[in-house]
């Protein structure tokens, strides 16, 4: 090689492949000026996991690894030569101790290695959040009767209210703030501080012997499932595999649902028993102790440690999480989505800036279309309905429609990933306006008179069915997906706190909307407002499925 100043040296490499031996020749550079530099000894290149000849690797691989028996080799030498688009890892072994090669080294076309690890364990406790949102959502429900006679506010309308809707204003503060905290402290010690009013809310609540006592701990309960509303999804969305990540996110829901029908189950004893509604309050505490507990051996969210350049914290944590394997390939990801930037978490402000608030808006128009279409008005008036139709018990009205949510969203988890998370919600929101209008129709159309009870049960159900099918999993999944890392928990919270927001002010207008326009016109409005999702949903959400939040993120970066 005239005018390079180096030589070309040939080393024979023995390689396993099939059981053979098989022997190849590669080339590595000595320089000319250097004749203390000897010709390498004979390297063995082992490849672990199925390999197929000439080195190309099966799918279910391990990446690849290189052990030499000499020291590093110049650049562009022996281990330069595995480089290629087809080799996705390389660990060079330099006198018995190994290091990790820089994850920039790894090229785009990387095999994906197979992970040994389970983020399952995590999940399930980040999902104690979600259990304690449902339960202590529908806690109050079964138990006001009988800790207002209690507490003396039985004949006291507006106490009872302020009972019912604390949690909904603590929950909003709640859902604000957990972005915050999840940014500074990071995600499992947000859980863990989360603990702290969900425990004591769920104490005070359990002991009151006050209405003030009572109001105080509904607050701190609404402030603790609030902030676990944003974190809960926010986690899960960053420890999930890509391929599986639809399908976990939306577990958030199941359980969610999970949550209200054990507070139905939990009110069961009240008829035998009326001071029983303490000990539905104080059964909640122990899922927040367990929620602690899990989430201080839980790890950390690689994502955030690498934001806060933790990297070696980082890797320990892609390692708990996916196995040893994988470590390179998430490393290289959340390198790449960094890449060219180096800005810090955004402010609040950043929010609303042109460059995210696109992204932003369509977050908050999720929850906000989520809670207009009229979920919580038809599970209010689920009872009514029932009864109507002949079905008079109240517990086996809620069971129903709590059945079919929580029915409807394990179809969803099966479908998330491979039907995508747009389609989904495209169908949900088609069939609640379809579900709507049949239930509009069989309170006002006389030809269906004879079978009104029948078809308002009909349209119930096949409206929870739709909800549960993605109007109800797929925002609180979509929205980690689709924002950038700088902004994601605070998009995320900002998102939440539209869904409690919407969510306080439907429940105190509800029934003065109803007594002025009827219940039919309500429901063809929320028919309407479905209708209209469908036609935002088309235009302006983009399909996540199969694609790592990094890439994602730097598509929408590209197109912004």
């Amino acid at each position: 090689m005239a005018g390079t100043g180096a030589s070309v040296k040939m080393i024979r490499c023995v390689v396993k492949c099939g059981g053979q031996q098989q022997h190849v020749v590669v080339a590595a550079r000595g320089d000319r000026k250097s004749p203390a530099i000897a010709a390498p000894p004979p390297a063995t290149v082992r490849m672990p996991g199925r390999v197929l000849c000439c080195g190309m690797r099966s799918r279910g691989a391990d990446l690849a690894g290189v052990e030499m028996a000499a020291g590093p080799q110049p650049q562009g030498g022996v281990s330069g030569l595995f480089r290629g688009p087809r080799y996705s890892r390389v660990r060079a072994t330099a006198t018995g101790a190994s290091s990790l090669v820089d994850p920039e080294d790894i090229p785009l076309e990387k095999v994906q290695a197979k992970s040994s690890g389970s983020v399952l364990p995590y999940v399930g406790v980040a999902c104690l959040g979600a259990i304690l949102f449902g339960y202590h959502l529908g806690v109050v429900n079964g138990a006001l009767e009988y800790l207002a006679k209690d507490l003396g506010i039985d004949e006291n309308a507006v106490l009872q209210g302020w009972v019912v809707s604390t949690t909904l204003a603590g929950a909003t503060a709640g859902s604000f703030t957990g972005g915050a905290l999840a940014d500074k402290f990071g995600r499992t010690r947000t859980f863990i501080l989360d603990a702290i009013p969900l425990a004591v809310g769920a104490f005070l609540s359990a002991t009151a012997h006050d209405v003030r006592t009572m109001i105080i701990g509904r607050l701190l309960a609404g402030i603790g499932i609030g902030i676990s509303s944003a974190l809960v999804p926010l986690y899960i969305s960053e420890i999930s595999p890509t391929e599986i990540r639809g399908a976990l996110g939306s577990v958030n829901q199941l359980f969610i649902c999970i949550g209200i029908l054990a507070a139905l189950v939990a009110g069961l004893p009240l008829a035998g028993n009326p001071a029983w509604w303490r000990t539905m309050f104080g059964i909640s505490i122990v899922p927040s102790i367990l929620l602690a507990l899990g989430m201080a051996v839980s790890p950390e969210s690689p994502r955030w440690l690498f934001q806060q350049g933790k990297l070696s914290q980082a890797e320990t944590a892609i390692k708990k999480l996916y196995g040893r394997e994988k470590v390179a390939e998430v490393m290289y990801d959340l390198k790449a989505a960094s890449q060219g930037s180096s800005e810090p978490d955004a402010g609040w402000l950043d929010l609303f800036s042109k460059r995210y608030w696109k992204v932003v808006s369509v977050g908050a128009a999720m929850f906000l279309f989520q809670q207009l279409a009229g979920i919580n008005a038809v599970v209010y008036y689920s009872t009514s309905v029932f009864r109507s139709a002949g079905i008079a018990s109240d517990v086996a009205a809620s069971a129903l429609v709590g059945a079919a949510n929580v029915f409807g969203t394990m179809i969803a988890s099966s479908l998330m990933d491979k039907q995508g998370r747009k389609s989904l919600l495209i169908t949900s929101f088609s069939g609640m306006a379809a579900s709507m209008l049949l239930l509009s129709l069989s309170f006002t159309w006389k030809a269906l008179a004879p079978y009104s009870g029948p078809l308002a049960v009909a349209g119930t159900v096949l409206y929870v069915l739709s909800f549960a099918l993605g109007a109800g999993p797929v925002p609180a999944l979509l929205l980690p997906e689709i924002f950038a890392s700088r902004i994601r928990a605070k998009a995320v919270a900002l998102s939440l706190g539209m869904h409690w927001v919407s969510n306080f002010f439907i429940g105190l207008y509800f029934l003065s909307v109803v007594n002025k326009f009827g219940i039919s016109t309500v429901y063809l409005g929320f028919a309407s407002v479905c209708a209209l999702a469908v036609v935002y949903i088309a235009g302006n959400v983009v399909e996540t499925k199969g694609r790592s939040l990094e890439e994602i993120e730097r598509a929408l970066s590209s197109a912004s």
